[in-house]
């Protein structure tokens, strides 16, 4: 029998996987982190993020006016969720309620303790379905991190590199885990092979080539390694064909090429229980990157309400399918149709104020925690700079002066029909009649109104109401959506210390699974859907309770 070598070790260098081992630092463990890519890239994916984070009752949310509570946002969570599986959902139910708690309590205490910042004006993603006890958020819960998710990996990577200085934390990069060591049920190692040397920056996609393999034991082994968001294959594998349609034709991704559920199925293969793999979240708005890192590097465009949104034959999507309403019931609408794109038309008043780009290297502003920056770009005349660049760059931007030249460049990038100049016009005129008085019975331009009254989506989301065809609000714009790959929201089951489970109940003895590939806590903590600025926040919640059991045990 080979010798124990630390007292955990953590498969995946990303954010969950940093949490853990912060934990278990904190607590004085030694532990070893093990990741296939190299040292550029750790934080992995959350590295790329936006930073929003879902936080209930917070001072930024009172300062706003907004008035929330655990129970509405519980509320809120569960109506969203949609749990319907008596055995698959028994733990999900569990994280979620834990989750809520944990947003509308210490959350940001315990970040804020760490250095994390959080910018005053909080955004309203996920607006919901139209029920008060159905999808969506209530009221404005994501908060943007001042430094966006470069600096939720670094306030847990700082104390862990730290940690390493001083002998508690080995990182073993270039080591790709291919079997779990198992000995009389319990797991109590990784084995695997280690790959080339690279010097590649973070998100570039990498070599497989084997230069030799190695073996870690230690006293538990903790599973932090992502979903499938790259993993096309998979994807349509795994798809919902009953529930969204069938699977798209042509996908984007937005997520690195390591992203790639391998831990899935070797988990699996070892005695775990995998539940909820054909729950997912993939976006409806995702656009070529005309500058990309990875394959098929796509950007998540995140609007506001304003936009007209038309499937691929130039039919106005039904409500409430309007930007930023509801993801999955969006998808279904786009996919019914046959074709896997839909389209935006929109103003360059519009866009100016209502598109935002995912993505840390998207807002170079708020990354960089330049206020003076943040302030010029954010309020200067013209749409920023980011955004900019996409409408000169992207190839899914039309910008045209007039309506029939619009339609001909849609046209000109359509995968699918070509749209009719008449009926495109007869959309846009009967929307257009609607925005004389402040009053209409257009849900789009109501919901526009409703969101109006919320002070932050009035200054600096939501443009001010007005006619598509006014060439005071010129030039139009119109931008081909294609689907954009990102979240697993199943994943294998834990009980609430991160322990995995095994198919019978019970719980899977050293072995720990934290982040997307637990489905963000117990296999599927979001349901059916998210809620928006809970991903960063499941790594967070599942890592810490993975890194703290282990530790207390």
């Amino acid at each position: 029998m080979s010798q124990q070598q630390a007292d955990a070790v953590v498969v995946g260098s990303g954010l969950a996987g940093l949490v853990a081992t912060y934990e278990l630092t904190r607590a004085g463990r030694k532990v070893i982190v093990v990741d296939q890519e190299n040292r550029n890239n750790l934080g992995g994916q959350a590295f790329w993020s936006l930073g929003g984070l879902f936080l209930v009752d917070s001072p930024e949310q009172r300062r706003l006016g907004i008035k929330d509570s655990a129970e509405l946002a519980l509320q809120d969570w569960m109506g969203s969720a949609g749990f319907d599986r008596d055995d698959e959902d028994f733990w999900p139910r569990q994280w979620a309620r834990a989750y809520v708690d944990f947003a509308s309590t210490i959350k940001r205490q315990y970040l804020h303790d760490l250095g994390l910042r959080i910018t005053p004006i909080v955004g309203w993603a996920e607006r919901g379905g139209g029920f008060a006890d159905g999808h969506g958020n209530s009221v404005p819960r994501f908060h943007l991190t001042w430094g966006t998710g470069p600096e939720v990996v670094r306030v847990f990577a700082d104390p862990v590199l730290e940690a390493e200085k001083r002998g508690l934390v080995e990182f073993r990069f270039r080591h790709r885990v291919d079997e779990l060591v198992m000995e009389e049920g319990a797991a109590v190692g990784v084995r695997g092979a280690i790959l080339e040397p690279t010097d590649l920056e973070r998100g570039v996609a990498s070599s497989r080539e084997v230069v030799g393999d190695f073996e870690v034991r230690a006293g538990a082994v903790i599973v932090t390694t992502g979903g499938i968001g790259h993993n096309h294959d998979l994807i349509r594998q795994n798809w919902p064909t009953e529930r969204l349609g069938p699977a798209p034709s042509t996908m984007i991704s937005g997520v690195p090429a390591y992203v790639d559920g391998r831990m899935l199925g070797i988990a699996e293969s070892a005695g775990a229980s995998l539940v909820n793999r054909d729950r997912m979240w993939h976006y409806t708005e995702g656009i070529h990157n005309w500058d990309p890192i990875w394959p098929d590097h796509a950007i998540r465009i995140i609007p506001g309400p304003s936009s007209l949104w038309l499937d691929a034959n130039g039919n106005r999507l039904v409500p409430p399918n309007f930007p930023g309403f509801d993801t999955n019931a969006t998808m279904k609408e786009i996919l019914a149709t046959g074709h896997d794109y839909s389209w935006f038309i929109l103003t360059q008043s519009i866009i100016e104020k209502e598109f935002a780009l995912s993505g840390s290297e998207q807002n170079p502003d708020i990354t960089s925690k330049d206020m003076k920056f943040a302030f010029k770009s954010r309020l200067a005349k013209g749409a920023p700079g980011p955004v900019d660049a996409f409408t000169k760059h992207g190839i899914d931007f039309v910008v045209r002066d007039n309506l029939p030249e619009l339609v001909a460049g849609m046209n000109a990038i359509a995968r699918g029909p070509k749209l009719d100049l008449q009926q495109i016009e007869l959309v846009i005129s009967a929307r257009d009649a609607e925005v004389d008085n402040k009053f209409s019975k257009d849900a789009q331009l109501m919901a526009i109104t409703n969101a109006r009254q919320y002070l932050g989506d009035k200054l600096t989301r939501v443009a001010k109401p007005h006619r598509l065809l006014d060439p005071d609000h010129g030039p139009l714009i119109a931008v081909r959506l294609n689907i954009l790959t990102r979240k697993t929201l199943g994943g294998l089951e834990t009980n609430l210390d991160s322990q995995v489970m095994r198919p019978d109940g019970t719980a899977f003895d050293g072995l720990f699974a934290a982040g997307e590939v637990a489905g963000f806590g117990g296999g599927g903590v979001h349901g059916y859907n998210a809620l928006e600025g809970t991903f960063l926040g499941g790594c967070i919640f599942s890592g810490r309770a993975a890194g703290l059991a282990v530790a207390r045990d």
